[in-house]
């Protein structure tokens, strides 16, 4: 029998995958508003889910906006383009941004296996990262001039990036029990507050 915890990983897993194709394929077909929405859907009910809000939403605040640099500068250094979404030269296009919120969602619940791990995060990243878009490019949601250099870029940057990811996602977890210093103030502590 699976238990919650597995049930909420496998649901993840799921969710994310969904997102995640329904995204790239709107995308491609130049329809980066509902690519959008198709991941915030996704987002919105993983926070709504989540325990502990506060920390899921900082958790994914924080990846979407380390999205946003690593993906504006592959954009502005050439190495991928898209054709929806892009709504300034040199910056990711709004769908990309999106989708790194999507994935800050499975870093505590269906990626969490990585977290501690950071070896392990590192190559997963340098191998999983590059296909992802990879794959994204054969549905027709992202080009590349130069394969082998952005995809090459791609395993640099996401070895670099994923463990760092990890590294946050075990201090923003908001599907664990808070720290019980955080959840009751000592008597004292309470009176200067």
């Amino acid at each position: 029998m699976i238990n919650s915890d597995s049930r909420r990983k496998l649901l993840n897993f799921g969710a994310f995958q969904l997102a995640w194709f329904a995204c790239v394929l709107a995308a491609a077909e130049g329809r980066a508003l509902l690519a959008t929405l198709a991941v915030a859907i996704a987002v919105c009910v993983h926070l709504w889910l989540a325990p502990r809000r506060a920390p899921e939403a900082m958790l994914v605040l924080v990846v979407t906006s380390i999205g946003l640099f690593w993906d504006s500068l592959v954009v502005s250094l050439g190495l991928l383009s898209y054709a929806s979404g892009n709504f300034a030269d040199g910056v990711a296009p709004v769908w990309i941004i999106a989708m790194w919120a999507l994935f800050a969602t499975s870093l505590n619940l269906s990626m969490g296996w990585l977290k501690g791990r950071a070896w392990l995060a590192a190559l997963f990243g340098a191998v999983g990262g590059p296909l992802a878009y990879l794959a994204g490019e054969r549905l027709g949601g992202v080009q590349m001039p130069d394969p082998v250099l952005a995809l090459g870029a791609q395993a640099v940057g996401w070895a670099v990036i994923l463990p760092l990811l990890t590294r946050l996602a075990t201090r923003m977890n908001g599907f664990e029990p808070a720290p019980a210093a955080w959840v009751r103030l000592p008597q004292e502590a309470r009176h200067h507050v």
